[in-house]
């Protein structure tokens, strides 16, 4: 005498749904995370950008071999198709013939925070 054995084949409804709910929740931590890693690209390159401008302005005043007048000055410069808007400001050093330059460069004009700063100290140019 042969028993015959009805034996389920596959998943039940509530295993299929319990390993949809995993699935989701791990596709969903997955994309969050891949959204984080672009926002923090996006913000590394743009700081980047913002330093290699300030560094170009001091740059530029080095090589002018001009003495800098004290106080401030704003303008823009473009790098990698965007305007970057910096402000330069010059103050006495307190060492004779040294001057201090403080650049900060924003992405846009009325940013409350600046993305890179920038000091450096430049002699007087000899005649």
């Amino acid at each position: 005498m042969y028993r015959r054995v009805d034996r389920q084949a596959g998943f039940t409804l509530m295993e299929v749904l319990v390993a949809l709910a995993v699935l989701a929740i791990a596709l969903a931590a997955i994309i969050q995370s891949v959204a984080a890693s672009n926002n923090n690209t996006a913000y590394l390159r743009d700081r980047t950008l913002a330093h290699w401008v300030a560094m170009n302005r001091i740059a530029e005043v080095q090589v002018l071999h001009q003495w800098p007048a004290l106080g401030s000055e704003t303008g823009s410069e473009e790098m990698a198709n965007h305007e970057w808007f910096w402000r330069l400001d010059v103050s006495d050093a307190g060492i004779e013939g040294v001057r201090r330059l403080e650049v900060s460069v924003r992405r846009e004009r009325d940013d409350p925070q600046a993305l890179a700063h920038l000091t450096a100290l430049v002699g007087r140019p000899q005649p």
